[in-house]
């Protein structure tokens, strides 16, 4: 008689230990308390070191610059009224949820806008950018893996 395999799960079950998995000695659960789309703690970052190929974005790594090991990161972009990210392509895949505002997203030949709770999956080598043509500020989570690819800037 064969034996089945059990298929991958994010359900726990009694028993079950992660093999193999190395956690950094700074890996430690946190709480970081959010307040005006803020997070305690966590320093407000430029969306890009260098580049005229973007305008009015801020970035806040929530997930993935204090020690933790998990195969993803988690960023809070805001872009200000008439602001907008780069137009970009790169092999990784994002998630993007807006919490806050509105915004327009191209991504492919397609044009979607946001609104609060909506989420869009952008597949690897999907160019992209994010725009905010409104009167209010547009926030999203961007969920993407920890080991990516750089972005190429598409002119």
């Amino acid at each position: 008689m064969t034996e089945k395999k059990t298929p991958i799960s994010c359900d726990w079950k009694a028993g079950q230990v992660l093999k193999g998995i190395k956690t950094h000695s700074k890996n430690k659960s946190r709480l970081y308390k959010h307040k005006n789309f803020t997070w305690q703690g966590i320093k407000i970052e430029k969306y890009k070191r260098s580049g005229g190929d973007w305008a009015d974005i801020a970035r806040h790594t929530l997930i993935g610059n204090q020690g933790e090991t998990s195969k993803f990161h988690v960023r809070y972009f805001e872009i200000a009224p008439k602001g907008y990210s780069s137009f970009e392509t790169h092999r990784h895949e994002h998630v993007v949820i807006c919490i806050r505002g509105k915004g327009k997203v191209m991504a492919g030949k397609k044009l979607y806008e946001m609104n609060f709770m909506d989420t869009l999956y952008i597949s690897p080598n999907t160019p992209h950018q994010l725009r905010n043509p409104f009167k209010s500020p547009f926030g999203f989570l961007c969920i993407v893996n920890a080991k990516r690819d750089k972005p190429r800037i598409i002119a």
